[in-house]
């Protein structure tokens, strides 16, 4: 019988994302966000294959999603900013139409993280991931600690081994 440890064995090592950050005020010198992800994502050994940074506008984060998602070279694309609850916050509703087969346990799991360091304010948070094709997407929040709980606890333990079986054949 096959267990996760034997998936994670056969998953790849080295996995290729894209970096999306969602922001109406953050530009490349200051999304320490978007930076923390691709620091930490070369860090554990995967490859950076681009970034961008669109406004909080619903058809602008679908297009930045459209063409991060199309990219012959990445496999997974990371979003953040834009998951809470404000009217300004429009990356979740946005993206959760794009996603064809959605990964309750990640935000399930974010928040439970969360409430462990932030409390009760943990359920503001809307982090969302799931499939969209064969590519992963994951929709974190656009706090640096966030992304840091995120990533070390929840995505970087398992990347590999998603990637394996959403691409896998049969």
């Amino acid at each position: 019988m096959r267990t996760h440890k034997d998936h994670k064995e056969k998953a790849p090592r080295e996995v290729s994302c894209f970096v999306l950050t969602v922001s109406d005020t953050r530009t490349s010198d200051t999304d320490r966000s978007g930076s923390l992800i691709r620091e930490l994502l070369e860090g554990a050994g995967h490859r950076v294959t681009g970034s961008d940074i669109v406004p909080d506008d619903a058809a602008q984060i679908r297009t930045g999603v459209r063409v991060a998602v199309k990219r012959l070279d990445t496999e997974v694309v990371l979003v953040t900013g834009g998951t809470g609850i404000s009217r300004r916050d429009r990356t979740v509703d946005t993206i959760r139409k794009m996603i064809e087969r959605e990964l309750d346990g990640f935000g399930e799991l974010f928040r439970m993280l969360s409430y462990r360091d932030i409390g009760a304010s943990a359920m503001l948070s809307r982090a969302v991931a799931g499939a969209i094709g064969e590519k992963m997407i994951f929709v974190l929040p656009g706090s640096p600690d966030a992304v840091k709980l995120a990533l070390n606890e929840l995505i970087l333990p398992e990347l590999g081994h998603m990637v394996r079986e959403l691409t896998k054949s049969g």
